[in-house]
């Protein structure tokens, strides 16, 4: 279960809250992609970071003059927020139109990967999640490349999960309106591969469906 706390306590609708961890894991894995927030001098800043979990920690890279991760170095307070989009609900009036979706946030401070045998393993973790096997074929980065890449993380320890997947709600005395009412998916399709200019044509293509699922396209 997700532990709570008062910034991951759900006031606005609450009877969307999900506490299960495994929704949150399956929420950061299928979305890549984290919008990290921090406090500038200006004023707050929000980071869109592709971003990876490995058992109960989530983690960022960039390079290591990026102003998010110097910032983000300083073991200050942030927010992360993931979401997934699954589609729209058509109503019989426009006030009760919604939509379908997965959402969590996260709580709490990154800590710095100093260790190179460490930062180049969870590096190949985020290549394999990618791609499965991709790094028993691929050049590993070398020592220059790993020393020019900061690699943090967080802890998935204070977070809160929303799912909004219910049916239309319309008020009783829009139920005989003569409009259609019901729902639009919206899905991510994953595939087919699309081989970069200039390969050689004897090089096979490799399958990385394992990964994705019923969302790969072939």
């Amino acid at each position: 279960m997700l532990s709570t706390s008062k910034r991951t306590d759900i006031k606005k609708g609450a009877h969307k809250a999900v506490f299960e961890q495994e929704a949150l894991y399956q929420i950061i894995d299928e979305s890549l992609v984290a919008h990290v927030a921090i406090q500038e001098a200006h004023g707050p800043v929000v980071i869109p970071m592709l971003a990876w979990r490995v058992g109960d920690f989530v983690y960022i890279h960039g390079a290591n003059n990026s102003r998010l991760l110097r910032k983000l170095r300083q073991e200050v307070q942030t927010c992360l927020t993931f979401t997934l989009f699954d589609g729209w609900v058509l109503a019989r009036s426009a006030f009760n139109h919604s939509a379908h979706y997965r959402s969590a946030v996260v709580f709490g401070q990154f800590e710095v990967i100093e260790d190179s045998a460490e930062k180049d393993q969870v590096l190949n973790h985020f290549v394999e999640q990618i791609a499965p096997g991709r790094t028993q074929e691929i050049r590993l980065s070398n020592s220059k490349e790993l020393a020019a890449t900061t690699v943090l993380r967080m802890p998935l320890n204070e977070a809160s999960v929303k799912i909004s997947n219910k049916d239309v709600s319309d008020d009783p005395a829009d139920q005989d309106l003569p409009v259609w009412a019901g729902f639009i998916p919206y899905r991510t399709v994953v595939g087919p591969l699309k081989a970069t200019a200039g390969l050689h044509e004897a090089i096979p293509t490799p399958d990385y469906r394992a990964a994705y699922g019923k969302r790969w396209e072939s």
